[in-house]
C-alpha cells in the first residue's frame, strides 16, 4: 500500500470545458489579430479563466496558437480523407469534397483567417501541421484527380496547379469576406449568399475540369 499521497487535482470534465472554453476564445483572438498580436489577458478574459490557466494547459502562447490550428485541421481531414479516399465515381467525390470544404468553413467562420495565416506564416511549427495534415489530403485529392484522368472524367490538366484552383474557389470567398462587404457586397455568410456561391463553385470546376459538364 502506497504511503504517497496524490496531490488534488481538476476533475477530468471541468478540465476538459476549461480547455475548451480557452481554444473557442483563443480562437476568435488569433483569427483577429494572428499570434503576434493576440492577447492573452484578452483570450483569458473571453474564457473567463485565470491567465494563468492558459499556461497550465498549453504552456505557452504560441502553442495555444498551434492547438487552435490544429484542431481545425483534425476535424476537416477526418472527414476529408475519408470521402477522397472512400469509393464511388472520381467525379461525384471532387464535388462533394468541395461541397463539405465549403461547408466546414462556412460554419467555422474563423477557419479561413486561419488557414490563411497558416499558409503565409512559414516555421518549424506550421511546417509540422502541413505535413501532418494538409499533406495526406493534398495526396488523396491528386490521386482522386489521377484517377479521374485515367478513367476519362477529367480532362488531362497538371493536378498541382488544379488542386490550388479547386482550393482557392472555396477558402478565397471567405477569406475575402470583409472586403466583398467594404465593396458593397451583402454578407458573404449570408444563407442564399453561400448558397449561389456554393452552386457557382460547382459550376465552374464542372465546365473546367470535366470532360462532360452536364453529366
Amino acid at each position: 500500500m502506497s504511503l504517497v499521497r496524490k496531490k488534488p487535482g481538476r476533475p477530468r470534465s471541468q478540465g476538459a470545458e476549461t480547455r475548451a472554453a480557452i481554444l473557442s476564445a483563443a480562437e476568435s483572438e488569433f483569427a483577429r489579430a494572428g499570434l503576434a498580436g493576440a492577447r492573452t489577458d484578452v483570450i483569458a478574459a473571453s474564457a473567463g479563466v485565470n491567465k494563468a490557466l492558459l499556461y497550465y494547459y498549453f504552456k505557452s502562447k504560441e502553442r495555444l496558437y498551434l492547438a487552435v490550428l490544429e484542431d481545425h485541421l483534425r476535424e476537416f481531414n477526418c472527414q476529408a480523407l475519408s470521402l477522397l479516399e472512400g469509393p464511388g465515381p472520381a467525379g461525384e467525390i471532387l464535388l462533394e469534397y468541395v461541397k463539405l470544404q465549403f461547408d466546414f468553413i462556412s460554419q467555422r467562420r474563423r477557419h479561413a483567417p486561419l488557414f490563411q495565416q497558416l499558409m503565409s506564416a512559414g516555421g518549424k511549427s506550421s511546417e509540422n501541421l502541413i505535413r501532418k495534415y494538409i499533406l495526406p489530403r493534398s495526396r488523396a485529392l491528386d490521386q482522386l484527380l489521377e484517377r479521374g484522368i485515367r478513367e476519362g472524367v477529367f480532362r488531362p490538366v497538371d493536378r498541382f496547379h488544379t488542386a490550388i484552383s479547386i482550393v482557392a474557389l472555396t477558402v478565397f470567398y471567405f477569406s475575402a469576406a470583409p472586403v466583398l462587404k467594404s465593396l458593397g457586397r451583402s454578407d458573404a455568410y449570408q444563407e442564399s449568399n453561400l448558397k449561389r456561391r456554393k452552386e457557382e463553385v460547382q459550376d465552374f470546376l464542372r465546365h473546367a475540369l470535366f470532360r462532360s459538364p452536364s453529366s
